[in-house]
């Protein structure tokens, strides 16, 4: 009889770590939505309400063997998942990658993707009739937000807020550098080392004009804001069987298993792992997993390690044509990505090949 394994949350992570073990053993898959949302490209989406259906990709079409269950998970331990519902998974092994939230639009606010591209669309509707954009951080979500909208509409004035006093902090300051310039060429207006004294009167994502000030007490006036900050991880429903960090991150050890348990995993944005947290970053947890899960299944010694990249890694687009970003080299030095690969890795086409390849049965 093959070994059971309960995956739990079908993002970055979760998806790729079902999709890896599903010949092999038994996958039951639990995420509340009714698709993969691709949230890497959502700002994209944002800006091409055309090209917005391209970043949902159902969970029906991930799995050839195992099953996808769409239900909420609210208990686990080491024999399976407990669901809001009321059922029960039972597993020979647990995958806990539950992810987090971010403010919409970089993150969908509801588990139903129809309703998610109509949200989208709204907000196109919004942000194509305002002139003046305010984005309040200027973090990579923010920057690429920038870049997006201004690559759509070179015309729009878009001004960035952030309380820090720099942009990207602990990057190269080439990569910093070429990010000011780039900034510059397409008319981004920055305003660091300050926070405005009030928020706006509207709502997020809705156009209407407004004055705000900085504690700097300068006046900006726009016609419409976002929000590009708050990430929330998703740990609130673990108990204390599974033990966490002051941070609300689950413990984990180098071979990717809970503290305290052999058959427990986690990856992605919930665990401790000392890195920056990025799809990325969850997909190459979703190797090491996959491995010892199927090491041991076989009556093998887990071996897989993870490693975290020792430099800071990003690939930031701005917009389909320009951005930045810095990589490891094989000694594990940092060292700046030329824009072509920026363009060619992420810029042009958001990635999709990849997520096209994984939901493909």
């Amino acid at each position: 009889m093959r070994k059971k394994v309960a995956v739990v949350g079908g993002g970055y992570g979760g998806a790729s770590v079902a999709k890896a073990l599903d010949v092999e053993l038994e996958v039951t898959l639990i995420d509340p939505k009714d698709a993969f949302v691709h949230s890497a490209a959502a700002l994209r989406a944002l800006v091409r309400p055309d090209w917005a259906e391209n970043i949902f990709f159902p969970f029906d079409t991930l799995l050839k063997n195992g099953t996808v269950v769409r239900d909420r998970a609210v208990g686990v331990d080491a024999q399976g998942v407990t669901l809001a519902s009321g059922d029960r998974v039972e597993a020979d092994y647990v995958v806990l990658a539950s992810g987090s939230s971010y403010t919409f639009p970089a993150k969908m606010h509801t588990d139903d993707a129809g309703e998610a591209l109509s949200a989208l669309h709204g907000a196109h509707r919004e942000l194509a009739g305002a002139d003046r954009v305010l984005i309040l951080g200027a973090g990579p979500v923010g920057l690429e937000l920038a870049g997006e909208i201004k690559a759509e509409w070179p015309g729009k004035r878009v001004t960035l807020v952030d309380p820090s006093p720099g942009l990207l902090p602990g990057f190269l300051p080439e990569v910093v550098a070429d990010l000011h310039r780039q900034l510059d060429e397409i008319g981004v207006e920055l305003r660091l080392g300050t926070a405005l004294k009030e928020g706006p009167a509207p709502a997020p994502g809705i156009a209407e004009e407004f004055t705000v000030v900085d504690q700097d007490g300068a006046e900006l006036t726009a016609d419409i804001w976002f929000r590009a900050h708050g990430s929330r991880i998703h740990t609130d429903w673990l108990d204390g069987a599974v033990p966490r960090n002051a941070l609300g991150q689950v413990k984990v050890t180098d071979r990717l298993t809970v503290e305290g348990h052999d058959t427990v995993y986690a990856l992605g944005d919930i665990t401790d792992v000392a890195e920056t947290k990025m799809a990325g970053m969850a997909m190459r947890h979703a190797e090491v997993v996959a491995a010892n899960i199927l090491a041991h299944a076989e009556g093998a010694e887990p071996a897989a390690v993870y490693a975290p990249i020792p430099v800071k890694v990003i690939l930031l687009p701005l917009g389909p044509a320009a951005g930045v970003g810095q990589f490891p080299n094989e000694l594990g030095v940092a060292f700046q990505v030329p824009v072509e690969t920026v363009v060619r890795m992420k810029g042009a086409g958001m990635m999709l090949g990849h997520f096209q390849e994984l939901f493909s049965r």
